[in-house]
């Protein structure tokens, strides 16, 4: 294989909904106050699950497994980067209190679709489009997803 194969970043966000409040943490991006659902990179030696929940408590303090399957992103960054982003929906029965593990996340906010669809400072076009998609009422069942890692069993 070459240096020059395709490789994108994998990574993962939870669109979490609570009293038809949706979470989002707070990042600055350049300085500049941004909104994301939580998300990021898978690492190595997880299974989409595993990152999802470990993203979510990182940037939220928040304990919660994905409970369906949105949507896989295939999206190109506007600086070249491409990106495959699976989307997880978890709904909960009630608002709960936030504490971002990371660093990076100033604070998250529970905030109305509306507040989220009109926001200027969103991460990128696909925390519109998740939120959009979370609107609709399909959902992709969690056993989708297999998880296999031949040196061990079945990780999922």
């Amino acid at each position: 294989m070459s240096d020059s194969q395709f490789k994108p970043h994998v990574t993962l966000a939870c669109v979490v909904q609570a009293e038809n409040k949706f979470l989002m943490v707070e990042e600055l991006i350049n300085g500049s106050p941004t909104l994301n659902q939580p998300a990021g990179h898978l690492e190595a030696d997880e299974t989409l699950f595993e990152g999802a929940q470990r993203e979510l408590w990182e940037e939220t303090g928040i304990q919660a497994a994905p409970q369906s399957l949105l949507q896989i992103y295939q999206w190109m960054a506007r600086d070249g980067t491409p990106f495959i982003r699976f989307t997880f929906a978890i709904d909960l029965p009630e608002m709960l209190a936030t504490h971002p593990h990371d660093s990076d996340i100033e604070c998250c906010h529970w905030l109305s679709a509306e507040e989220i669809l009109n926001a200027a400072n969103l991460r990128s076009p696909l925390v519109r489009e998740s939120l959009l998609r979370y609107q609709q009422p399909e959902r992709y069942p969690l056993s989708i997803i297999e998880s296999y890692n031949w040196t061990k069993k079945r990780l999922s």
